[in-house]
């Protein structure tokens, strides 16, 4: 279980507080809740288990199940314990909250937006690690060492193997007039269509890049909604014959077990990876950030070193279906299987830079409206 010094559990939480709502393995899971306030009564023991020696308490917006894995390795070979508390959003905006008093000493989160949230709110503090540098590559990570990448997701095209005969495609092809009606996307504002839309700004400037919203939104078969495998589902139920996915949906839907059906949706499609001939498709990260406060420090940093390691980059690989960060360590199998894959080398900091205007240009195109009647 969790423990708050008491200090802070006096606190006003007025930006979001949260309600227990599980705990297993070391992992809380905490629903929030806006406008609301989170007060507690006085727990003395509390303020000791936060900075108790060989402990590291994460923040993860990842799900548990996620982490686990990487989590009780990091256990088994260093004996330092990790307690996490996980939500699926206003962790960075409690940290905030919580200021010097927060037992929070790691980030983990998704979306290189996120990541620079978490530097921009001041909440995280930089790292210099001879380990992380030689593990993760500049581009995956802050040049002042406020974040770090772990792992590779891209944003792709997922096509009916039925109705689509090619096998390449390009993301300024999505806005081509042959695919009128025919693509199904996420919300343009979601964190991974607005990194993929920052992308676009980044290599192609703005007015083309509102240009080409403008035929990606006249190509929509149906107004934004849901999730990215909602989007493959409708590929599979024929109503639309494109969609915009990250990659790892593929091998959450060809091994989901409590839903079978997944695995049809996935068979019914094939993975492009777009401008795989020319500047290579359009990534992004899960990543960690240490904590600006951060009570155990130098586990904090252990855990981040062991995370960036080979070991946790084959887990990561094979577990969450990502691309390692690390140079040279092997695909698992099943992503193997999806085939050729070149990143772009667009360094995620300047993503991070447009996100701003690539918002704007949602809202300017009116993209989540959908195609015009």
């Amino acid at each position: 279980m969790f423990l708050f010094p008491a200090a802070l559990l006096k606190r006003k939480l007025k930006a979001c507080s949260y309600s227990l709502v599980v705990a297993t393995f070391g992992v809380v899971s905490l629903s929030s809740f806006s406008n609301s306030t989170f007060l507690a009564t006085e727990a003395h023991a509390a303020d000791k288990a936060a900075t108790e020696k060989g402990v590291v308490n994460i923040y993860s917006y990842r799900q548990p199940y996620l982490v686990k894995p990487l989590l009780e390795e990091f256990t088994k070979q260093t004996g330092i314990q990790t307690k996490v508390i996980f939500a699926k959003k206003g962790l960075i905006e409690r940290i905030a909250a919580e200021g010097k008093l927060s037992p929070a000493d790691v980030l983990l989160t998704v979306d290189i937006g996120r990541l620079s949230a978490a530097v921009e709110k001041g909440i995280s503090q930089p790292v210099k690690s001879s380990a992380i540098e030689g593990n993760i590559p500049a581009k995956y990570r802050s040049a002042k060492g406020d974040w770090f990448g772990l792992t590779v997701r891209s944003r792709v095209v997922y096509a009916s193997k039925d109705r689509v005969g090619q096998d390449a495609i390009s993301y300024e092809e999505l806005a081509d007039p042959k695919w009128r009606g025919k693509i199904c996307m996420r919300s343009g504002q979601h964190v991974y269509n607005v990194a993929m839309i920052a992308s676009m700004i980044a290599h192609n400037g703005t007015e083309k890049t509102k240009t080409w919203l403008k035929g990606l939104k006249a190509n929509l078969a149906r107004k934004p909604s849901g999730n990215d495998r909602a989007q493959i589902k409708a590929v599979f139920a024929g109503q639309c014959d494109l969609a915009i996915g990250n990659t790892y949906y593929m091998g959450k839907m060809q091994n989901n077990e409590k839903k079978p059906e997944q695995k049809k949706w996935a068979a019914s499609v094939k993975l492009l990876f777009p401008n795989t001939k020319t500047r290579g498709a359009h990534v992004n990260l899960s990543g960690m950030v240490l904590a600006k406060h951060a009570p155990n420090k130098e586990a904090a940093v252990k855990l981040m070193e062991f995370l960036s390691s080979e070991k946790a980059q084959q887990i990561y690989s094979k577990v969450n279906f990502e691309y390692p960060v690390k140079e040279g360590v092997a695909w698992s199998d099943l992503v193997k299987s999806w085939g050729e894959f070149k990143a772009d080398d667009l360094a995620l900091d300047k993503i991070a830079e447009l996100r701003k205007a690539a918002s704007l240009l949602v809202d300017e195109t009116d993209l989540n409206n959908g195609p015009s009647s």
